[in-house]
């Protein structure tokens, strides 16, 4: 029997075998990892490519300590393997054996190539869940045109159609994040909890995979639906909402402060505080429809009484009553009592090299809390100690 790792978490006892390298593929263990699950990051002898990949804390064991790859990779630990060797191979078949889970984001065809496919590893373990992330998705659960084609954030963003509908319109623009790769690896942590779930229950793992083509076209959900019930083709539309005014950001005396009115009583109460005749009175401003047939007017309006006002005055008069929030850069969020209640910023101990802030964890269990315990990994620094539990030398 393994030994698991000694962290209460909801996914306590959860052993997954990591082979995933940059961004979507950590994000969905490093999920899996910040609630309890032990989550081995195999590593080739050269590292994760996010190891050099900047900025960096002090550089002086080698390790580089690059903040991208300790704010998605915390809480594992890592096993140097190279699976190009006869002895690598077997080592990672004997892990399997006693894993919950293998996820793995190479383009198709790689593992078949290293003699490591679904299909080998389920031979050694039944009840073993793989699961894939990939560009354009795996030939086994649907076969397209693009599935060997290689593809990152941005290509992820431009083709699931997210560009189309951000920035302005004659201006495709991609998010600040990368949630080209985010959303589909929260999408495939997903799939991984589901089907060990359900292997668990059956003593039968399955593949699983999730492309990041797929995952931004159901992220972009608002597409589709309005070019089926309406015949409309999304285009960007800056901050505005196509379906909602007002709905977007509107300039303060020292930024900028969002404010969202859905519904027609949220607009009464926001015009009980503005207490602008123009906005009460005006016929454009009416009803939803009309303030967003002249959203632009109402932009003008508005913003006359916000521009007049700071950030925090603003939020002052609108907060708890009309849906607002002041446009954030990362100092206001550190300094922001909401983030620091709710532990949305954690720190990690670099030993010399001091101590760094990561993003928290957002999803709060009550009995069993997930949080971010160990910075990312020294490369190999578990090697032995990982081998020895499952009983290899």
């Amino acid at each position: 029997m393994v030994k698991k790792a000694s962290v209460e978490g909801v996914l306590d006892g959860m052993v997954i075998i990591d082979l995933t390298q940059m961004l979507a593929g950590p994000y969905c263990t490093m999920m899996l990892a910040d609630h309890g699950a032990d989550v081995i990051k195999i590593e080739p002898p050269e590292g994760d490519m996010s190891r050099r990949l900047g900025p960096y804390a002090d550089d002086k064991d080698g390790q580089n300590h690059s903040g991208y790859f300790h704010s998605i990779n915390r809480n594992k630990r890592s096993v140097v393997l190279d699976l190009k060797s006869a002895e690598g191979v077997l080592i990672f078949k004997r892990l399997i054996e006693k894993a919950d889970a293998v996820v793995e984001n190479f383009r198709e065809g790689v593992m078949e190539r290293l003699g490591l496919s679904y299909e080998t590893l389920r031979e050694i373990n039944p009840r073993l869940v793989y699961a894939a992330i990939r560009g354009f998705g795996d030939s086994r659960t649907g076969k397209g045109p693009y599935n060997e084609w290689p593809a990152f954030d941005i290509v992820a963003q431009a083709m699931g159609g997210f560009m189309s509908m951000t920035g302005a319109s004659d201006l495709p623009t991609k998010a600040g994040p990368g949630v080209g790769d985010i959303v589909p690896g929260l999408m495939c942590a997903f799939g991984v909890v589901s089907a060990v779930r359900r292997a668990e229950h059956t003593g039968e793992g399955q593949f699983l995979d999730v492309s990041m083509y797929d995952a931004m076209v159901a992220f972009c959900e608002r597409m589709v639906y309005r070019y089926s019930f309406a015949g409309e083709v999304s285009v960007g539309e800056g901050n505005e909402h196509p379906l909602v005014s007002p709905f977007s950001i509107y300039q303060a005396a020292d930024g900028w402060i969002a404010i969202a009115c859905p519904l027609d009583s949220q607009w009464q109460k926001l015009l009980e505080i503005v207490k602008l005749d123009v906005l009460s009175t005006d016929e454009r401003f009416s009803t939803n429809e009309l303030r967003v047939c002249n959203a632009d007017e109402l932009r003008v309006e508005l913003s006359k009484w916000t521009s007049r006002q700071t950030k925090a005055e603003l939020v002052e008069k609108l907060g708890g009553i009309v849906p607002s929030g002041a446009v954030n850069n990362v100092e206001d969020i550190l300094n922001d009592p909401q983030t620091q209640a709710r532990e949305m910023v954690e720190e990690i101990d670099l030993g010399e090299h001091g101590r760094r802030l990561l993003a928290g964890v957002p999803i709060k269990f009550f009995s069993t809390p997930g949080g971010v315990r160990t910075a990312g990994p020294n490369l190999g620094g578990h090697t032995e100690e990982v081998l020895k539990e499952f009983g290899l030398n």
